[in-house]
């Protein structure tokens, strides 16, 4: 069995340990309030015994509030007592500088939460480490300088989490929709060289992915592009390619018909994409940013964003290339065919696209072979997304379609009703078009609901009193946010703030305006929904007599955002928060706060936002429905998926759930497994084993553990990581259940 330490490093558990320091409280007090040794020994195996049971790898300070509890319940309180007064000496003397310990820890690889916090970073490469060790900085500064007291002390109890505080200290905000068109047809400026409108498409492509680097080293979360934006440099390539081929036959004094020059321009116009969109793979999975990863970003595929119907075509070539060459992956060092975590894919299911016969069905066929393989992409559907997202004048059912920033967070609908007047002086501004590329997401403070409803102690009255207070404090962690960024120059991020990815403001001028005005949104994340719903209901939100009271939480938290809007015009919206490693921070929280729960707090983990619990027996189709409800109140931010197992023998399967997800839900995904052992070659689902209290990923075939000899790809937070996860996250994949 392991402990965590302090320092983040894993140690074996000893029980002497345990002893030795009851021993210590012990002599610290008279002979007559002493505990017999026996005594000793029997809270020390029930320490041990406990942290057996915990279902995660427990932290040296869980074990400390163990032993408090084991001398108490044998009634030696003034021992207790000594115990903690050494617990709190011993605080006080780490507290004079606990970032060193950690920064050197993560150095030298023996920081186990810091490893495994970020499930596509590797923590053993310098770049990965000089951001970690940025952050440790960061978080110091943020948690004793920059936040307020109460804010830090709700983080660190697991009542809220400020997300990304390794970049607070830096005026950053979280993730965005670049104007790609923008910067493409009407020029940019990358490190202090200008680029001019691109002469072709593999032009465009490759300044794409220089822009997509750029950008990802000025924010900290996901960013989207739109290959819409790429498909007129399609035309212009093709009429190169047709200028190059007269040329060639004049000078052969060949005289070829229409049709045969025709066939060969679209000949090799069709190998410029796949070269262009190859180019686009290829370096966003091999470039690493000055966050020690690749760049986070979303690419959209939406035929009916095209101007015309040639343009349309053209980008279905586009389309059709960049799901072939995700299907096909890319090699690993040893040469194999591996999936790859980036860039995310999502497919807009729409009219022309979703039925056998429709003209693009073709690109919807082989989009269900990728999902099948590959696990990308995700699917939007038209439908519902133009039913719920409406701007300023537009009805139900002819809304906007656009993509979400990053693996779930959407900007709100433009209220505006103008573009926002192009306050953000983009050149590709159109009066009275709802604007979206462009426009940004300022960060998010998460509620831990579990918390909130344990706290309660199953008094509803209490629940709604104790959720306000903790709003509150997320709203005032959230003001914090929106108040670092009030006052940032656009000098801090040019390729942002003054070449077009989200604005062309003048040099020294702050990006102020862009925060109000719901140009820019602010997120209130939640998670533990059904944990919530099942400690006060004593039933799972699927069932009806939990999800009235779901739905009741839901609402007050979107309630709570527009008041909030209504006061500060700035554009909160509630969004379902990906928890990633904080899963396992509040699981452990909670534990330590309330010990073990039956279906509340006996995991490692908590469920992502309104999700049906990962072990709960559904069908995908009742699933997908159920959870249509909840996203609809998850406005600024949400996903569901369902889990299948290998499907690519079955891609009218997959093709069956792409059309209920158009009929029936905004925003969904397929969870599929796609893994690789590079000791035995075995190319299958990688299981997870029990090894002495800790979860391990094994090769069924060969039992390889080593994970630098083990590929394996999940999705675990709407997009796909690599890297492996913390232990509570990986308790969460080898809990879920098929629901196909």
């Amino acid at each position: 069995m392991k402990i965590i330490k302090r320092n983040g490093t894993e140690v074996a558990f000893d029980i002497e340990k345990i002893s030795n320091a009851i021993r210590g409280a012990n002599r610290e007090v008279d002979e007559h309030d002493r505990m017999t040794e026996r005594e000793i020994v029997f809270a020390s195996q029930n320490v041990a015994e406990a942290c057996e049971n915990a279902g995660h790898t427990v932290s040296v300070e869980e074990i400390q509030d163990l032993v408090e509890d084991e001398i108490m319940a044998l009634d030696h309180f003034e021992v207790a007592r000594h115990y903690i007064i050494y617990r709190y000496v011993q605080s006080l003397k780490r507290t004079k500088n606990t970032t060193d310990d950690k920064i050197l820890s993560l150095i030298e690889c023996n920081n186990e939460e810091v490893k495994q916090e970020n499930s596509n970073k590797n923590p053993t490469v310098n770049s990965v480490q000089r951001d970690y060790m940025a952050g440790e900085v960061s978080k110091d500064l943020t948690q004793r300088v920059l936040l307020p007291h109460d804010v830090v002390e709700a983080h660190n109890e697991g009542l809220i989490h400020f997300h990304d505080s390794d970049y607070f200290a830096q005026h950053m905000h979280n993730c965005d929709l670049v104007n790609l068109e923008d910067m493409l047809q009407n020029g940019t400026v990358i490190s202090g060289t200008l680029i001019e409108r691109p002469h072709s498409f593999s032009t465009a492509c490759n300044i794409a992915t220089q822009i997509i680097a750029q950008v990802a080293s000025c924010q900290y979360g996901g960013q989207s592009i739109s290959l819409t934006h790429l498909a007129p440099f399609v035309e212009v390539s093709r009429q190169k390619i047709r200028g190059q081929v007269e040329r060639e036959l004049e000078e052969l004094g060949v005289d070829a018909s229409a049709d045969k020059i025709a066939d060969v321009v679209e000949d090799r116009l069709r190998d410029e994409i796949r070269r262009g969109v190859q180019t686009i793979q290829y370096q966003v999975v091999t470039l690493m940013t000055t966050n020690g990863q690749a760049p986070f970003v979303t690419v959209f595929m939406y035929l009916n964003e095209a101007r015309s119907e040639a343009e349309k075509r053209d980008l279905a070539m586009i389309i059709e290339e960049t799901l072939r060459q995700r299907y096909e992956g890319v090699k690993n060092e040893a040469g194999v065919w591996i999936t790859p975590a980036f860039p995310k894919l999502i497919y807009v299911l729409e009219e022309d696209n979703v039925t056998e016969g429709s003209p693009y069905f073709y690109l919807t066929q082989l989009a269900a072979k990728c999902t099948a393989k590959r696990m990308v992409p995700d699917y939007i559907s038209e439908k519902m997304m133009r039913k719920f997202k409406l701007s300023k004048g537009e009805t139900e059912g002819n809304g906007d379609c656009y993509t979400c920033m990053g693996c779930r967070s959407f900007l709100t609908p433009d209220r505006s009703g103008n573009g926002f007047d192009n306050v953000a002086r983009a050149k590709n501004y159109e009066p009275g078009k709802p604007k979206y590329y462009g426009r940004f997401n300022q960060g998010v403070v998460t509620i831990n609901l579990v918390d909130v409803a344990c706290s309660s102690h199953r008094d509803e009255r209490r629940f709604w009193e104790i959720f306000d207070e903790r709003l509150e404090l997320c709203h005032k962690a959230l003001m914090c946010r929106h108040n670092r960024l009030k006052g940032t120059l656009s000098d801090a991020a040019p390729i942002l703030w003054q070449y077009g990815a989200l604005a062309r403001l003048d040099k020294g001028e702050t990006i102020d305006k862009l925060l109000y005005g719901g140009y820019s949104t602010i997120s209130l994340g939640y998670a533990g929904l059904y944990e919530c719903v099942k400690y006060m209901t004593g039933a799972s939100h699927t069932d009806e007599h939990g999800k009235g009271f779901a739905l009741a939480v839901m609402q007050h938290m979107n309630d709570k955002c527009a008041e909030w809007k209504a006061e500060s015009d700035i554009d909160f919206s509630l969004y379902g928060t990906p928890l990633e490693s904080t899963t396992y921070k509040f699981a452990k929280c909670l534990q330590r706060r309330f010990g073990i729960i039956p279906g509340v707090t006996d995991k490692g983990y908590i469920t992502n936002s309104y999700h049906v619990h990962v072990t709960e027996e559904i069908d995908a189709f009742d699933k997908l429905k159920f959870e249509s409800e909840f996203q609809q109140l998850s406005p600024g931010g949400a996903i569901s998926y369902v889990e299948v197992p290998n499907m690519q023998d079955n891609l009218k399967a997959v093709i069956r759930v792409m059309q209920y997800i158009y009929d029936n839900i905004m925003y969904a995904e397929l969870n599929t497994k796609s893994d690789y052992c590079q000791v035995c070659g075995y190319d299958g689902e990688i299981k997870i084993v029990e090894d002495d209290g800790k979860l391990v990923w094994e090769c069924p075939n060969c039992g390889n553990r080593d994970q630098e000899k083990l590929n394996v790809a999940r999705r675990t937070c709407g997009y796909i990581g690599t890297q492996f996860w913390n232990q509570g996250r990986t308790e969460e994949i080898r809990d879920r259940v098929l629901h196909l």
